[in-house]
């Protein structure tokens, strides 16, 4: 049995900014269905916004999306993330991550994600890996981005 896993993002009102944001990082197709292509009436507040979106591409990379309801609970307040001493530091429960087989492919993704991001560790060669950083976006994302290091086995 073959199975995958794809990162699934909630969103308070810019799932589909996000997501047109991503494909232009990861190339790929995007799909995006609103909550009124499902049946809500449109004159509802929750109708123009994303209940099923996705970015896929054909290097490997997907990722999905939606905006959770306006009557769902008020999410928690975002907590920061930083690195000290090698160490990363974060009250968050997840990080996104992207591994690539060159750190010339890592960082043009890297480039394009770090638009309006805030930078927790600048992309560059580290001691485990030929490629590293760590950033959170301007959707309050915080995404790694490495390089495959080769097998030392």
């Amino acid at each position: 049995m073959a199975i995958s896993t794809t990162t699934h993002l909630n969103f308070r009102g810019d799932a589909r900014a996000a997501l047109e944001f991503y494909q232009t990082v990861f190339g790929g197709y995007l799909t995006t269905v609103t909550y009124g292509d499902f049946g809500m009436p449109k004159e509802l507040p929750d109708a123009d916004k994303i209940v099923f979106g996705q970015v896929t591409a054909g290097n490997g990379f997907g990722i999905m999306a939606y905006d959770v309801p306006g009557q769902a609970p008020p999410a928690a307040a975002p907590a920061a993330t930083t690195r000290e001493h090698g160490m990363t530091l974060t009250g968050e429960r997840f990080f996104v991550s992207v591994r690539g087989e060159t750190a010339e492919e890592v960082g043009a993704l890297w480039e394009k994600l770090a638009d309006g991001a805030c930078i927790i560790e600048k992309y560059g060669p580290s001691r485990w890996a030929p490629g590293f950083g760590m950033l959170t976006d301007r959707f309050g994302v915080t995404w790694i981005l490495d390089v495959a290091a080769p097998y030392a086995g």
